[in-house]
């Protein structure tokens, strides 16, 4: 049984049955049967799929976004943002997606050679609860124009909406089984991706989780996608426009209620302008309202489960015993549902809890640094290498910084986010493979060499005298 338990008031809402082996077996033998004419069907035919996805989300959004709200806590206005970006990155890949995957025409000693793009087939897919729409949409709608299916295995504290994006695909004229959402225990997904059925794999969640999968479909020699942990730094250069940072390092902690890979985490900031940085952010996370996520003015909703409330604080109370200093927050709140208060932290250092572990949660770690090059050697210091930010006036040195930064993105003045067009990934033990942009829409096809020939030789004619 696959129970949904409401955060905000900490009480079962929902209870779904499992997928049998049964029905699991037939919804691979549907999908690969679907795949198999949907990856001749044209490209410029699979991306109407894409701009009819785009409007049934729209459609049903307050729905949608409502249903996001009450499976894990975040607050409302986000989830309808969230909707909408799901939505815009189906409109993007129906625009983009036939220039994205054209047949790339390469010299060389043939008449012509070429790379041409094919589907590589049925792609399981693993998804967390933090963005429960947005996750598998930005990896569905380029996998579908590429001409692959699709196998959903969700997190099962949002069975509500994986059984949703299921109904969103099916309403847009989805061909039957080509995507289908499987309700199944973890245990059960090696199953799945040992399946000859199964191409490839691609995951969002923890490391932890990366790792078993990676071994898993790396035993089966089935390609991989993996968008792990993070820990990303916030890096503020003395230099930078310190009130204009600080603003944007509270929406970058405390966004998703500070449970997505790419928050920043770790603020490391020079100490000419600690205090003054510390103050600024400070005032700001003040005034961000804890309470009932579905009201418009809520910021900080209930963290999604009780059990990841419980480790976060324990990771808050390690990093205090080691000798950090608490500035605000740090306790768990009384009352119904699994709700943290937005923490600060300062004087961490890189032996503690907050600097070495992922703090998923409305938890922000403050270091001061004496200079520009010890900022980034402390960013670089941690095994995750998703995003990183840097603040400075100085956008030529940033530059230069940005080049020694190890992170799949690093922004300049402004906060990591997603997007369409650009490509998003890590490195490290943040993982690989890239999602998005042409890079993304690209990891799920064979990228093919055709080669044409021989060469045909030009003769050259003389005439005779």
């Amino acid at each position: 049984m696959i129970v949904s338990i409401n955060p905000t008031i900490g009480k079962e809402i929902a209870r779904f049955e499992e997928h049998t082996p049964a029905e699991v077996d037939a919804a691979l033998a549907a999908a690969a049967k679907a795949q198999a004419a949907w990856r001749k069907v044209p490209i410029t035919e699979r991306v109407t799929l894409l701009n009819r996805m785009a409007a049934a989300l729209r459609a049903s959004k307050d729905k949608y976004a409502r249903m996001i709200t009450e499976e894990m806590g975040k607050p409302l206005v986000e989830s309808e943002a969230e909707i909408e970006k799901c939505a815009w990155n189906c409109d993007f890949y129906a625009e983009h997606a036939p220039r994205y995957l054209a047949d790339e025409l390469v010299a060389t000693n043939a008449s012509e050679s070429a790379i041409v793009y094919d589907p590589l087939g049925i792609v399981l897919t693993i998804m967390p609860w933090n963005y429960p729409f947005w996750q598998l949409f930005r990896f569905l709608a380029p996998a579908l124009a590429a001409g692959n299916g699709a196998i959903l295995k969700h997190a099962n504290n949002v069975p509500q909406c994986a059984l949703a994006i299921e109904e969103v695909v099916r309403e847009a004229g989805c061909p039957d089984g080509l995507f289908r959402t499987l309700l199944i225990q973890p245990d059960q997904v090696a199953g799945i991706i040992a399946d000859d059925r199964i191409a490839a794999v691609t995951l969002t969640g923890s490391t932890e989780v990366g790792a078993i999968v990676a071994s898993q479909a790396g035993k089966a020699l089935k390609k991989q996608v993996l968008e792990l942990g993070g820990s990303d730094p916030f890096i503020v250069l003395a230099d930078a426009d310190i009130e204009e940072a600080a603003a944007v390092a509270v929406k970058a902690r405390y966004i998703n209620v500070g449970q997505s890979c790419v928050n920043a985490k770790r603020f490391i900031v020079e100490e000419a302008v600690a205090d003054r940085f510390i103050a600024a952010f400070c005032e700001g996370v003040g005034k961000l309202k804890v309470g009932d996520p579905m009201e418009a003015d809520t910021a900080i909703g209930p963290m999604a489960r009780a059990n990841l409330r419980a480790g976060l604080h324990d990771q808050v109370r390690r990093t205090l015993d080691a000798g950090a200093t608490l500035k605000m927050g740090g306790e768990i709140l009384d009352g119904d549902g699994f709700y943290y208060p937005p923490t600060v932290i300062d004087h961490v250092t890189p032996e503690m809890t907050a600097f070495r572990e992922e703090t998923f949660g409305p938890v922000a770690a403050v270091i001061r640094v004496k200079n520009a090059d010890e900022a980034v050697r402390l960013a670089n210091d941690t095994e995750f290498g998703l995003g990183a930010s840097l603040w400075t006036k100085d956008v030529a040195k940033a530059r230069e910084f940005a080049r020694d930064i190890e992170a799949g993105a690093v922004f300049i003045n402004g906060m990591v986010a997603s997007q369409p067009a650009l490509p998003f990934g890590g490195i490290k033990r943040s993982g690989y493979g890239r999602e998005l942009g042409a890079l993304g829409i690209r990891e799920f096809t064979n990228n093919k060499t055709l080669w044409i020939g021989p060469a045909k030789v030009a003769t050259k004619v003389t005439q005779s005298e």
